[in-house]
């Protein structure tokens, strides 16, 4: 293989070569052609692709963005702009979209939950901003309410303020634990049937000691409603991954709510410094990629998209089911990843096969397939799939079960 180097080396010789031999023009422009053809830096870095039929996980780099947003990341990297600038117009356009007073772009929903908190306790005192998250001696409240069943581990983003985290199990223990440090009451919808209290209830328990609330949901859109749904229900801050259902960066999400809460939010954000949120920091291709990333996905057909999965996921149970032991469930999740599920079991005196193994099986297969390996069986959706890959991922899952038909 020659050299970008040996190329360069080449190039900068033609104009001799085009004096001695004459015209040139057909060689250098050959050259040239090569020299500018772009680099596959996921081939030269021989990083494995895989078809995911596993679904927006962020170990999976959440999902592929769109042509649009792709564009839009490109033409904004062309261009100065002020951030703060950016942020101000891009929030109002994300605002009208999700029917909420103010929204920001944040990096991904864990910072939007640190930044959400933040606003909450420092309220625009530039001094207590500076001071997070050291809230001894200043004035800020320092304890976070949630419910026990949602306590999952996403609640670091809210420690990282310095809060402490006080949990509860009923409205009961809710009235008992409130007091003068109590900052704020946060749930997360994807665990709310683990808990007791449900969506409404949490929020007029927190309305009726007038203390702010925040719910995240990171990985809960489709369906599109929920983007507005909880601002309705009366939720102050609501938390969401850009990088997900809605095809924006991996690295974006959104906080968005009351207009108060978002302006206190930003001051702990970049472009300022000497805050907890300055290692948070989202570039203008991805503030304005995030936008046209939520645009299309408010905008498009949804009832299409749902046949469409649907679609897909009868196809690859149509074919695994004619594999002698095999069962198929279609589900879909009522929380978290909304969309056509598909769970694959077979009968182990019939086939002699872990899900592990058929995991790995497809895994190092040429292409390779991600799926959801569980007991007794697989899972798998078909949303993160591009056109006509259902096939490859039906015919591949049909091979390795007959394979290890007894």
């Amino acid at each position: 293989m020659i050299s970008r180097r040996t190329i360069l080396k080449r190039l900068s010789a033609m104009p001799l070569l085009g004096g001695i031999l004459g015209s040139a023009a057909p060689l250098s422009s050959a050259v040239a052609a090569t020299a500018l053809a772009p680099r596959n830096l996921v081939k030269e870095l021989g990083i494995r692709t895989f078809i995911n039929a596993a679904g927006t996980y962020t170990a999976m780099t959440g999902s592929l963005m769109q042509d649009e947003v792709m564009e839009t990341i490109q033409a904004a990297s062309k261009e100065f702009m002020m951030l703060d600038d950016v942020q101000t117009k891009v929030g109002e356009k994300i605002a009208a979209i999700v029917h909420a007073e103010s929204a920001v772009v944040t990096a991904g929903c864990f910072s939007a939950m640190t930044l959400g908190l933040a606003g909450v306790l420092t309220g625009m005192d530039q001094k207590k901003v500076e001071a997070l998250p050291q809230l001894e001696g200043t004035g800020m409240k320092s304890e976070v309410i949630v419910q026990k069943g949602h306590n999952v581990g996403y609640s670091h983003a809210l420690t990282n303020t310095g809060c402490k985290m006080v949990f509860v199990e009923t409205p009961e223990e809710v009235e008992k634990a409130i007091n003068e440090k109590t900052a704020l009451m946060w749930f997360l919808h994807i665990q709310s049937d683990q808990g007791k209290i449900m969506h409404q209830e949490w929020v007029n328990l927190a309305k009726k000691h007038n203390i702010p609330t925040m719910i995240d949901i990171a990985a809960d859109v489709p369906p599109v409603e929920n983007l507005w749904k909880f601002h309705e229900m009366g939720f102050d801050l609501v938390c969401v991954s850009g990088g997900k259902a809605m095809r924006g960066p991996q690295s974006a999400g959104i906080l968005m709510g009351k207009k108060h809460l978002i302006a206190a939010a930003r001051l702990s954000m970049p472009p300022r410094g000497s805050t907890i949120g300055r290692g948070m920091k989202v570039n203008k291709e991805e503030i304005l990629g995030m936008y046209v990333a939520l645009e299309k996905f408010v905008g498009q057909d949804q009832q299409k998209e749902w046949k469409m999965w649907e679609d897909r996921v009868a196809h690859i149970a149509d074919a695994v089911k004619k594999v002698n032991g095999v069962t198929t469930e279609t589900f879909r999740p009522e929380l978290g990843n909304h969309t056509p599920t598909l769970r694959i079991k077979w009968e182990p005196a019939k086939i002699n096969l872990t899900p592990k193994a058929l995991q790995e099986a497809l895994r190092n297969g040429d292409p390779s397939i991600e799926i959801v390996g569980e007991q007794g069986g697989i899972s798998l959706t078909t949303w993160m799939l591009k056109p006509g890959q259902e096939k490859i991922v039906a015919t591949r899952l049909k091979e390795e079960l007959a394979k290890a038909a007894v």
